[in-house]
């Protein structure tokens, strides 16, 4: 779809609004368009920041304060360390967990979920036991979870042909044929997860970097999900929609462009096992992904006080104060609260920002800014519907935690009160998803920047009003938040790519700490590169400390 055509769909839907509203249905809710700090991010392409007022000198700089930097801050401040700033663009920590809260409660702006980590996440399972969600020894088989952030049940439901059934994979209207297929990718899928290389690696690790390197499993890096499926003799159009699904969802990205290593990878790594939970079972909050941040940095204040500093742009990374090399790195932060630029003299520098921000940012690295521009990000669009009570029911499974509307232009959307609903029943909040799979980011991007509130919410109102004919009459409050630059993109050829790998590397003074330098966006990938930089950062500076990844 292009530009033109994808914006004169929006403006029919706000026609459709004002046809609406002389048909006296309710006006639109009020709420606020909000968003990443585009404008601040956009004087890097300006290139008009003064020069540096102020020069500060500082062991250890940690750029951007998402899961990964985080991570890193929390490791050197268990370690003992805290000698270290963490700065940060927006206005809060968090990244894609960050969230929002009013009168009803508190809502996602980003990640929802975590699902039970696996045995090798060592450092997602030791956080979870610091912040009391684990109990008892962290690298148990079968950890025993916290039952108040355990998905309550129903978890997921699909609304398909007029009907709400449980679960996600489409069982109505399905033949013998094509739930043959189903057990045919299920069986695929089982082979993957219980296969391990000659070393005893997994197929298919979380994190990704602990992956077997067998050739034949590299190989799947080279070709889409979707092509993957139709070479195993799998073109059951329902299955298609539901791994098309799943690509969306975790990589805001369509099947068909997803690398196929990637695809299998999100069905085949999720292995985590809990004493008191299924296995499909997640984690999650009222705030979606926003009390792990929360958590990570309420123990680095706890360790090593404030090292926080947020509105401030990383503009400019040079190596030394000449620009050299040599000496420490010099990162000149814009602080638009006091419109002035600091520099900062860094021994080590950890970047756990986006890599797109690279070319933009470096001086020198050539090699690095390459690398960074073979790197695709999805655009990603959320919002939060504030209602005055539960939306009434069409006909099928009742109200579940993840709600998906089969074909719909969302995700679906999660009930913020899901943990509360067996003794809740009053106002809620909805969190709607939605990816940009059918446009290219470009356009996509274009999308976000032009399109009003009002086009948005009519749009996901008239989207939600197919299984809640009342959804107008009880949403009070709409408010929508855009991210140009959401996740990375695994496309194929990235995961297992040289340009992938630089960013890797264990650089003398500079290291990367973002979901980016695994391929793809996950919250167990970014906190692993975290506290991997973290750990290689102590050891730069011989400072002793127990080993999170071990």
């Amino acid at each position: 779809m292009q530009r033109r055509d994808f914006l004169a769909s929006i403006a029919a839907a706000g026609a459709a609004s004002l046809a609406a509203c002389r048909n006296r249905q309710p006006p639109l809710p009020p709420g606020d368009l909000l968003g990443t700090a585009l404008q601040i991010g956009h004087r890097l392409r300006e290139q008009t920041l003064p020069a540096a007022s102020e020069t500060r000198k500082v062991p250890v700089l940690i750029v951007g304060a998402g899961v990964g930097g985080l991570a890193a801050g929390w490791k050197l401040a268990q370690a003992g360390f805290g000698d270290f700033l963490l700065v940060e663009l927006e206005a809060a920590a968090g990244g894609n967990s960050r969230a929002g809260r009013n009168a009803v409660s508190a809502y996602p702006w980003g990640a929802h979920y975590l699902p039970l980590p696996t045995r090798e996440s060592t450092a997602v399972r030791e956080l979870l036991a610091e912040l009391g969600v684990l109990h008892g020894d962290a690298r148990a088989a079968r950890p025993v979870y916290d039952e108040g952030h355990l998905c309550a049940t129903p978890q997921e439901r699909l609304y398909l042909d007029g009907r709400w059934q449980e679960g996600l994979l489409p069982l109505t209207g399905v033949g013998a044929g094509e739930r043959s297929q189903y057990r045919r990718f299920a069986d695929l899928i089982e082979s993957f997860a219980r296969r391990r290389d000659a070393s005893g690696r997994p197929a298919f690790a979380l994190p990704m970097a602990l992956s077997s390197r067998d050739a034949d499993l590299l190989r799947l890096d080279r070709s889409s999900m979707r092509d993957w499926l139709l070479a195993q003799g799998l073109d059951s159009p329902q299955l298609h929609w539901y791994v098309n699904h799943a690509c969306r969802d975790d990589y805001g990205t369509a099947s068909s462009a997803v690398s196929a290593w990637a695809g299998i990878h999100y069905f085949a790594c999720r292995s985590g096992e809990a004493e008191n939970a299924a296995s499909d079972t997640v984690l999650t909050a009222p705030e979606g992904n926003a009390w792990l941040t929360t958590g990570m940095l309420r123990s680095i204040e706890a360790r090593a006080g404030n090292r926080l500093l947020t509105g401030a742009l990383a503009f400019r990374v040079a190596g030394g104060e000449g620009g050299t090399g040599d000496g420490p790195l010099a990162v000149d932060l814009w602080l638009p609260g006091e419109q002035r630029t600091l520099r900062v003299l860094a021994e080590q520098l950890i970047w756990a920002a986006p890599l797109f921000l690279v070319p933009w940012v470096f001086s020198g690295q050539a090699r690095l800014k390459d690398a960074a521009r073979s790197f695709s990000y999805a655009p990603w669009l959320v919002a939060n519907l504030t209602l005055s009570r539960l939306p009434g029911e069409r006909s099928g499974a009742p109200l579940a935690w993840d709600n998906v509307l089969h074909r719909g232009s969302g995700l679906g959307y999660v009930v913020a009160t899901h943990q509360q609903m067996r003794v809740w029943r009053g106002a809620t909040v909805l969190t709607w998803y939605r990816s940009f799979d059918e446009l290219t980011p470009e356009v996509a991007r274009a999308a976000l920047r032009e399109t009003p509130r009002e086009a948005w919410a009519e749009q996901i109102l008239a989207e939600l009003e197919k299984p809640h004919a009342d959804i107008r009459h009880v949403t009070s409050r709409l408010d929508v938040f855009r991210n140009a630059h959401a996740m990375v993109r695994p496309l194929p050829g990235l995961i297992w790519s040289d340009a992938r790998a630089r960013f890797a590397a264990d650089g003398e003074r500079l290291r990367f700490a973002h979901a980016d330098v695994s391929g793809f966006s996950l919250f167990e990938e970014a906190h692993y590169r975290g506290i991997l930089a973290a750990e290689r950062t102590l050891r730069r500076l011989r400072i002793r400390f127990s080993s999170s990844l071990a």
